[in-house]
């Protein structure tokens, strides 16, 4: 199976449907995308994804990285 975001073939089944054969959901290692069985093939089929929505795994590295979610504030009484 190959990521419809990143093209990368290091794709996993993440969970299955606790009803038998009703949807998977499949997670990419390299780019972190994840979608369900049932998708649209414009969605799960890498030939049909949105061309403006790709990401070249080879560049993931040079991302921003998300901001770190700061300490939570001591409540005051």
């Amino acid at each position: 199976m190959i990521c419809p975001r990143c093209d990368s073939e290091k794709v996993n089944l993440l969970t299955k449907s606790p009803v038998g054969g009703a949807w998977e959901v499949y997670i990419c290692e390299t780019c972190c995308f994840s979608w369900r069985s049932t998708e649209d093939d414009d969605i799960k089929d890498p030939n049909k994804y949105d061309k403006r929505f790709k990401i070249d795994k080879d560049k993931i590295s040079e991302l921003d990285q998300i901001p770190p979610i700061p300490a939570l504030l001591e409540e005051k009484n």
